[in-house]
């Protein structure tokens, strides 16, 4: 039986004081016994937790309570072990590392496009304009290998800081498209997409709630393989269950 609920969710926001937020959420989610972790930094906060139903979802409600994350959307699926061994709430410099500090997603969000609206332009080759459309996978190569959307641009990064770089080694086969980055839940294609239309890139999106969002409102269309995650779960199918042996019903 799936009763361990699995969250994802980020947002980029400003926060003055990380530490405070950290001292905060520490013990709301020890006193709720979930495992995971939560980073902080003065751009947002991404986090990756489990734990009983009615214990993640009381997290959820007292994080929509403040008012930089209300309406916070987190991506579930379920499990029937929990998938980390521990709980830990780090104070970083970056949520996910790029090394480009003029990239601040809190001043503005990249262009996001809905899974349905992708599902339909792969479907027809095309966007609404009749541009062609290529997605970029925006993750390192061991979780590309587990699969990615049929045709996916994939630079082969080992990780994410290595994108700026690449995008200047490759803009080129980018001009003159519709490129969709995306990523396991959108924290990394959304700091790519900004980075590429700062770049001078016209016509990019982000997956908005990246591959799992995906999978949660199509289904997984145009989706080869299955998607990495960073716990004991190890890739989650199309319908968002565990694929590491013995680790579901």
């Amino acid at each position: 039986m799936q009763h361990v609920l699995n969250i994802a969710g980020y947002r980029f926001v400003r926060i003055a004081n990380t530490h405070a937020l950290s001292e905060q959420l520490l013990p709301l989610a020890r006193g709720l016994a979930l495992r995971g972790t939560i980073l902080i930094a003065e751009e947002g906060i991404n986090f990756f937790l489990a734990g009983p139903e009615h214990a993640v979802r009381a997290f959820v409600t007292a994080l929509h309570d403040d008012p930089r994350f209300a309406g916070l959307e987190v991506k579930e699926s379920w499990s029937a072990t929990q998938p980390f061994g521990k709980l830990l709430v780090k104070v970083k410099p970056e949520i996910i590392r790029m090394n480009h500090p003029a990239i601040q997603p809190a001043e503005g969000r990249a262009p996001a496009v809905d899974p349905a609206t992708v599902r339909r332009w792969l479907d027809q080759g095309h966007d609404d304009e009749g541009r062609p459309v290529v997605t970029l996978d925006t993750r390192n190569a061991f979780e590309v290998d587990h699969g990615t959307f049929e045709g996916a641009i994939d630079w082969r990064l080992s990780k994410f800081s290595e994108f700026p770089d690449a995008l200047q080694t490759h803009k080129a086969q980018l001009e003159g498209k519709t490129v969709v980055s995306f990523c396991t839940g959108g924290i990394r294609c959304e700091k790519a997409a900004i980075y590429m239309r700062e770049a001078g890139l016209s016509h990019v999106w982000q997956l908005d709630g990246g591959i799992l969002k995906y999978f949660e409102d199509t289904g997984g269309a145009h989706f080869r393989g299955d998607c990495f995650v960073f716990d004991e779960r190890e890739a989650l199918d199309p319908s968002l269950a565990p694929r590491k042996a013995g680790s579901a019903e």
